[in-house]
């Protein structure tokens, strides 16, 4: 007897023959051997062992949402990018994530929040790749590797180490300004929902005049930004490891839409060669009293994924694709990515992964790449080469482009040249002294030690060292603070496995 599903037409196979039975597999007699033509059971166990895909190696554990994007004020001034004009609504996908946690990892460890953007405009997709804060741990894209790796695990034992940690971050100490928002509240925040978001990098924006200017994205929560204490966030780790994507998609659920507004920080082209600070440096913010935030737009997130893996871990973002009236900038981390990021997908997801809905435009692709695996959109028997003689166009502009910018000297290796204010140190600082309030520095110093719980010498003095660097007294609060502790008295939701 044939048992109907409530679809009531039953299942098919792959090639959409009827599947005869995904409850019982073809046999020789009821207590015979499986045979290996029951191509059903033989395909159902093959693509189990394909279900998965290699996950991110930062950014593996989040969620996302989708959404518009509405300019509510005229930035037109500054940019001639299609969807930044005023009255202009795009649609979009949200993606929030954990840095260095896996898959599996709770979403409330400490950690700085991935806050990735598709924008789904007409002249193609834009990509905004940034964080919860405005910075990022080093300015040279070799050392991101040798990062993400000392916040991962030991090749020995396979657990994450705070000596490792703590290791590179005092050897880098362009990590500072990074790492003391990362012990800081936004090391910890309430919710996806609960916290900013920023493009990070210095970006180009160029008007219909060709004049160009230099941009930081801000999107500041409507919903407010609130934060977990240390005890909160282990609480939630062992209780609910999805906490924080359980709560966008159930706030989408009940119709509470959680929005951004979106700023930027405009610098006249000319100005970002001698500001203070080095604006293609992402260790450093630029100060809003020098140049305040304009208000672009407001992004809302109304609609949740129907496919988890579709439309949230297939996505693929890369701060390549920029559109017309947007660039780069000499930012070396941004130089990085625009390659890292793109080259990630294809191997992750496959080489035509921006065929895939989630990651298609919406306007027309005509490219000269072609076939690869997976080549789903083929381009039938167009010419396969430019220049040609049948009709099929191509694009040959020359000449200097409206969103490049000059460079000029001999091919050196080295850090990047330190300004009138600069150092590696300062923001930090500043962080600490002026930002922070009184009870968020005694949290500080509480979180710190917690972390540095464990860690062995040399590393250990290193990082007394790192944070007197930073503010000379949180420096020496910090060290009583750990020679006061035992081993046995690491703060709750920091160290190794709660922490970083």
């Amino acid at each position: 007897m044939t048992e109907t599903t409530p679809h009531g037409t039953g299942s098919t196979t792959q090639a959409g023959i009827p599947a005869v039975s995904d409850r019982n597999s073809l046999t020789t007699g009821p207590d015979g051997a499986i045979v290996l033509h029951d191509h059903h059971l033989v395909e159902t166990l093959q693509h189990f062992n394909r279900m998965n895909v290699p996950e991110r190696r930062p950014h593996a554990k989040g969620s996302g949402a989708f959404g518009t994007f509405e300019v509510t004020e005229d930035v037109s001034k500054w940019t001639k990018a299609d969807f930044l004009q005023p009255g202009k609504k795009t649609d979009m996908l949200a993606r929030f994530s954990t840095v260095a946690g896996e898959l599996g990892s709770p979403d409330t460890w400490r950690d700085v929040r991935g806050f990735a953007l598709k924008f789904y405009t007409e002249e193609g997709n834009f990509d905004l790749v940034g964080n919860n804060t405005p910075i990022f741990f080093v300015r040279d894209p070799m050392k991101f590797p040798h990062f993400i790796r000392s916040q991962k695990r030991l090749p020995d034992s396979g657990l994450r180490d705070a000596t490792m940690q703590w290791d590179f971050w005092t050897q880098n100490p362009e990590s500072a300004h990074q790492v003391t928002y990362l012990m800081g509240p936004r090391g910890l925040p309430k919710t996806w929902r609960n916290m900013n978001g920023y493009g990070s990098h210095t970006f180009m924006w160029v008007n219909e005049a060709g004049e160009k200017f230099w941009v930081k994205w801000h999107f500041i929560s409507n919903q407010g930004v609130e934060f977990l204490s240390n005890d909160e966030a282990e609480a939630l780790a062992g209780s609910d490891a999805e906490a924080h994507r359980r709560d966008l998609f159930d706030a989408i659920e009940r119709g509470e839409h959680p929005s951004w507004d979106c700023y930027v920080q405009v610098i006249p082209y000319e100005e970002g060669k001698t500001y203070r600070f080095n604006p293609f440096d992402v260790t450093k913010t630029i100060s809003k009293k020098d140049y305040p935030r304009h208000k672009v737009g407001t992004m809302t997130l109304n609609r949740n994924p129907k496919n988890f893996f579709a439309e949230i871990e297939q996505a693929g973002f890369s701060p390549a694709n920029v559109v017309p009236g947007i660039g780069m900038s000499p930012d070396r981390m941004l130089l990085g990515r625009n390659f890292a990021y793109a080259d990630a997908q294809r191997y992750r997801i496959g080489t035509n992964f921006q065929q895939l809905p989630v990651n298609r435009p919406k306007n027309e692709v005509h490219t000269y790449n072609f076939e690869g695996n997976m080549w789903y959109d083929h381009s039938g028997d167009r010419r396969t080469y430019v220049p040609n003689s049948f009709g099929d166009s191509w694009s040959d502009e020359t000449g200097p482009v409206d969103n490049g910018w000059e460079d000029d000297g001999a091919l050196v290796r080295g850090a990047q040249e330190l300004r009138q204010d600069d150092g590696d140190f300062v923001q930090a600082g500043i962080l600490v002294r002026e930002v922070f309030s009184d009870a968020e520095r005694d949290g500080f110093v509480e979180t710190v030690a917690g972390a540095l719980d464990g860690v062995q010498e040399p590393v250990l003095s290193n990082a007394f060292q790192y944070w007197k660097n930073v503010d000379a007294t949180i420096g020496e609060r910090i060290e009583k603070a750990v020679k006061d502790n035992s081993k046995d008295d690491a703060v709750p939701g920091m160290g190794v496995e709660q922490g970083k």
